[in-house]
C-alpha cells in the first residue's frame, strides 16, 4: 500500500481537533464547567482518541504531546467558544451533528493512515482508525460521568470504522492517498448524517 503522506495526516488531525475540540468546549459550557474545566474537557476530546492510538502503535511520545500545534489548536478552539459561549448555546442543532460528523471523518481518516505508516495489519488499522474517532469523545463522557455517546448513540463509531476500511481498501487498490482519505471521510461523514436522519442503531438487547 502507498503510504499517507505526513502533511495530509497532519491537515486532517487538525481539522479533526479543532472540530472536535470545539464540540468538547461546548459541552463543558453545557455543564456550567469554568474555564479550566472547558479547556480540558477540550483537549481530552479532541486528542484522547489520537493519544490512545499512538500509544497503542508505539509512536511516543504522542504527537498530540510532541507537537505543540495539536494543543494550541485545541485550546484556539476551547477559547473561541468560550469568549462566544452565548453564541455557542444557539447554535442549530443539525450544525452540531454536521460539525461532529466532520470531525469524526477527519479523525478517522488520519487514525487508520497512520497506522498503516507504522506497518500495522490493515485490519488493526481499521480499528485504530475507529479508536482515533471515538477515543476523544469516549474519556469526555466518562469524566463527565455519563454512559460514553459511542455506547449508544445512533451509528457513530460504526462510521468510523466504514471510513477507516473505504481507506485501507482504497490504498490497497491502488488508488491516490489523498483520493482515498476523500472517500474515507465521505464514507464517514455520510453514514453518520443519514444514520441521525433515519434514527438508524445497531442492534441491542431490550430488557424484560
Amino acid at each position: 500500500m502507498k503510504p499517507v503522506s505526513a502533511t495530509l495526516l497532519l491537515v486532517l488531525d487538525l481539522l479533526g481537533t479543532f472540530v472536535f475540540a470545539m464540540e468538547g468546549a461546548s459541552t463543558g459550557v453545557q455543564h456550567e464547567l469554568d474555564l479550566l474545566g472547558i479547556m480540558a474537557l477540550a483537549f481530552v476530546t479532541a486528542l484522547g482518541g489520537g493519544i490512545v492510538r499512538d500509544l497503542l502503535i508505539g509512536s511516543v511520545p504522542p504527537n498530540s504531546i510532541n507537537d505543540w500545534r495539536y494543543a494550541a489548536t485545541a485550546l484556539f478552539a476551547a477559547a473561541v467558544v468560550f469568549a462566544g459561549h452565548n453564541a455557542v448555546g444557539h447554535i442549530p442543532y443539525w450544525l452540531l451533528i454536521t460539525l461532529d460528523a466532520a470531525g469524526l471523518g477527519f479523525f478517522a481518516i488520519a487514525g487508520a493512515g497512520k497506522a498503516l505508516d507504522f506497518g500495522i495489519h490493515p485490519l488493526l488499522a481499521i480499528l485504530l482508525g475507529g479508536v482515533t474517532g471515538v477515543g476523544g469523545g469516549t474519556i469526555r463522557d466518562i469524566l463527565l460521568a455519563q454512559i460514553p455517546g459511542v455506547l449508544r448513540t445512533d451509528i457513530y463509531a460504526a462510521a468510523a470504522l466504514l471510513g477507516a476500511a473505504v481507506l485501507v481498501l482504497g490504498l490497497r487498490i491502488k488508488l491516490r492517498p489523498a483520493f482515498a482519505s476523500t472517500l474515507g471521510i465521505v464514507a464517514c461523514f455520510t453514514l453518520r448524517m443519514v444514520a441521525v436522519h433515519e434514527h438508524w442503531n445497531l442492534p441491542r438487547v431490550l430488557g424484560h
